[in-house]
């Protein structure tokens, strides 16, 4: 009977191991995330996250969004859009969670990276620095987990408000 209850709550505890997401979760402290189970494009989780009914390329966010402010400065819940360039061919979007300081701000995001791996990384939180001398939020860099520092600067456009 033993030997059967203990088999019982082994193929317990197997069932429910299946059952949880296989999403390896990190926080390095300047970027909280985990990775999906495929890659998610930024437009739909940044619509999904922020409610900002846009579609199309990220870039184009900046373009076609008339309802809505827009400025240089983050506040949160605002959008941050990135130009599009060589390297960023539809450009980016991300959700901001926090303003650090003047110049630091943390942001919620996805498909961030230069491989399929850590483009399934779903960012909960990531420090962004602005660089421009106006600190206008033109020229800016995200942290990068994979080296532990700041990665290459990107063009940015400014911040989308809500209503």
């Amino acid at each position: 009977m033993i030997m059967i209850r203990l088999s019982f709550y082994c193929l317990l505890i197997c069932l429910l191991s299946a059952c949880t997401t296989s999403k390896a979760a990190f926080n390095t402290g300047k970027a909280i995330g985990y990775y999906a189970d495929e890659p998610m494009q930024c437009v739909p989780y940044a619509r999904q996250v922020s409610g900002f009914p846009i579609y199309g390329d990220a870039y184009t966010w900046w373009f076609q969004t008339p309802e809505y402010k827009r400025g240089q400065k983050p506040k949160q819940g605002s959008v941050l859009v990135l130009a599009k360039t060589k390297k960023l061919s539809r450009g980016h979007v991300a959700v901001v969670n926090k303003i650090i300081d003047p110049r630091h701000i943390t942001v919620t995001h996805s498909n961030w990276g230069s491989n399929r791996d850590t483009r399934r990384i779903i960012y909960k939180s990531m420090i962004v620095e602005d660089l421009s001398p106006a600190n206008n939020w033109t020229n800016l860099r995200f942290w990068n987990k994979e080296i532990d520092a700041y990665g290459l600067p990107y063009k940015a456009y400014g911040f989308i408000y809500g209503l």
